[in-house]
C-alpha cells in the first residue's frame, strides 16, 4: 500500500500501487476537500537528477563529497553530491530555487533549511562550513542546536540533523 497526500489539505489518500504499471498516471480526488489531481507512477525526476544511492560512486563523481539522507518514514535513501561554494539544503518543491533539494515529505524540514559552504583553507584543503538557513526547526550537530546563521565546521562522517531527518557527511578524503 502507498500513501499520497493531497496537494491542497495534505490529507492521505491510501491506494495499492501493485494493481498499476509503471508510468501509468492516476487521478485521486480528496475526500477530505474534494481536489482533484494526478500522479504518476514510478520514479521521481528529481531521484533520476541525484543519480545512483551509491555513496562511493557519486564521491567519484563529485571532487567536493557528498549528503547521504537517511532513510526513514518521509523518504527514501538519498546520496546529494555538493559543490563548491555554498550548498542551499532543503525541501523539494516546483519552484523553489535551491541547489540541494531533498525530496521528502518531511514537513519538519524548510525549502530553504541549511547551508553547507565548501571552500579551501589557508593550506588548500578543502573545508565544510555548516550554518542554519535560518529555519523554524533548526539544525543540529552532534544534538547541539545551531543559532541562526552559526557556523560550524563539520568533517567526513559528520553527522547533522534538520527536522526529523539525519544527514551524513561524505568527504573525497576518507
Amino acid at each position: 500500500m502507498k500513501r499520497i497526500r493531497c496537494p491542497k489539505c495534505d490529507n492521505y489518500i491510501v491506494f495499492d500501487e501493485t494493481k498499476y504499471d509503471q508510468g501509468q498516471s492516476l487521478v485521486f480526488v480528496c475526500d477530505a476537500c474534494g481536489k482533484q489531481f494526478g500522479i504518476r507512477i514510478g520514479t521521481s525526476k528529481l531521484r533520476a537528477l541525484q543519480k545512483d544511492e551509491n555513496v562511493d560512486d557519486n564521491l567519484q563523481d563529485s571532487d567536493f563529497g557528498a549528503i547521504v539522507v537517511i532513510e526513514n518514514v518521509f523518504h527514501y535513501k538519498q546520496v546529494i553530491p555538493l559543490k563548491l561554494g555554498d550548498n542551499v539544503i532543503g525541501r523539494y518543491m516546483k519552484g523553489n530555487n535551491i541547489n540541494t533539494p531533498i525530496e521528502t515529505n518531511d514537513p519538519s524540514i524548510d525549502t530553504r533549511h541549511c547551508i553547507i559552504n565548501v571552500g579551501y583553507d589557508k593550506n588548500h584543503r578543502l573545508r565544510y562550513v555548516l550554518r542554519d538557513g535560518p529555519s523554524n526547526t533548526g539544525t543540529f550537530v552532534n544534538n547541539e542546536i545551531l543559532g541562526d546563521r552559526e557556523k560550524r565546521v563539520i568533517e567526513n562522517g559528520t553527522l547533522f540533523t534538520i527536522g526529523a531527518t539525519s544527514v551524513i557527511l561524505k568527504t573525497t578524503d576518507e
